[in-house]
């Protein structure tokens, strides 16, 4: 009897400890769930998020809040139990957030550049809402190549066979968009003078070019930035983009309302999808918001994961979203999900 007591009683420790030890053990999976918001019109960390120097700017009586989704990357089978149970979280599988061959921190660095280049796009759509026009200038001239003797580093190039050229990706799209050897019209501007020059596009790597290396400028009389650390993903696009607005503009945009949404959003001022909304409109309740933007291409999803008490307002680009704003403080009903 004494003998077997033991190894009854041995048994149900190794049990224990194999359960102790499936339960522990991580799984496949991450759990999403509501992330930090963040008053892009207010503080974080006692540092102003949007920071404008050489100009005066207004304040707010509402906010404008970016959101986020949560991720833990790590979880045990008891987590992930929960976090299918949970209202408020989705457990999905790992290689949607971390991709095979791709390391955490690879995944995070990633993030923070796709971030980075969120908050260029938004004051570059902002300030060209406010009437600051991109500039596209040549940056360096090709040694033999066809726009050697013909344009100079500085110019700043306004037209393409009597086409507007607003942005970089503008001027490469008309020249691509033929073949090689067709001969362009080109307007720029040199030393403030306009002027034209024909330049005939040749085939490098069997891609339409004039020879030139192009950049983007946008002179403002002012120093603008952006001021936000441990958020990452180009989701917070939309959101600096109106809160820039709403600093350098006399008018209040939010009419003392807590303003959530989410988007990604280009030069051109067009709102992109994003994921993780059923978690950001979360987020956004818990915030307080009373208004939540959403991407038109989620306007589906958000309308199968509602908040009481938070409508959906759909938007494609910032003229929608400004927009939506001015028909709430108007007392009108935007455009819905």
């Amino acid at each position: 009897m004494r003998r077997r007591g033991v190894t009854v009683l041995l048994g149900a420790v190794i049990t224990a400890l194999l359960a102790v030890g499936v339960l522990s053990a991580p799984i496949p999976y991450v759990v999403l769930g509501p992330g930090p918001t963040v008053n892009t019109l207010g503080t974080n960390e006692n540092k102003e998020v949007i920071q404008v120097s050489g100009r005066q700017t207004s304040t707010s009586t509402g906010q404008l809040r970016l959101t986020t989704v949560g991720v833990q990357p790590d979880v045990g089978l008891p987590a992930a139990i929960a976090g299918w149970f949970s209202p408020d979280e989705a457990v999905v599988p790992r290689e949607l957030i971390y991709p095979p061959g791709q390391s955490q921190q690879q995944v995070d660095q990633r993030n923070k550049e796709d971030f980075a280049a969120s908050q260029s796009s938004a004051e570059t759509a902002a300030l060209r809402k406010l009437g600051y026009p991109i500039q596209v200038v040549v940056k360096s001239v090709t040694s033999g190549g066809p726009s050697e003797g013909v344009l100079r580093v500085g110019d700043q190039i306004t037209s393409v066979d009597g086409q507007q050229v607003p942005t970089a990706g503008r001027l490469t799209e008309l020249i691509r968009a033929k073949p090689a050897g067709t001969a362009f019209r080109l307007g720029y501007v040199r030393g403030g003078a306009p002027g034209t020059a024909t330049v005939t596009s040749r085939a490098d790597n069997g891609t339409p070019r004039i020879g030139v290396e192009i950049e983007q400028k946008q002179p403002h009389p002012f120093e603008l930035k952006i001021d936000l650390n441990d958020i990452g993903g180009p989701s917070a696009g939309l959101m600096f983009t109106l809160g820039i607005i709403d600093k350098l503009e006399p008018a209040d945009l939010t009419g003392g309302r807590v303003i959530a949404g989410t988007g990604t959003i280009d030069d051109d001022g067009n709102v992109g999808p994003i994921g993780g909304i059923p978690q950001k409109l979360v987020g956004a309740k818990q915030a307080g918001a009373t208004e939540f933007l959403v991407p038109a291409d989620n306007c589906a999803e958000a309308v199968r994961n509602p908040q009481p008490g938070l409508p959906l307002l759909k938007v494609a680009t910032l003229d929608d979203a400004l927009a939506a704003l001015d028909t709430l403080q108007k007392g009108g009903q935007p455009p819905r999900c």
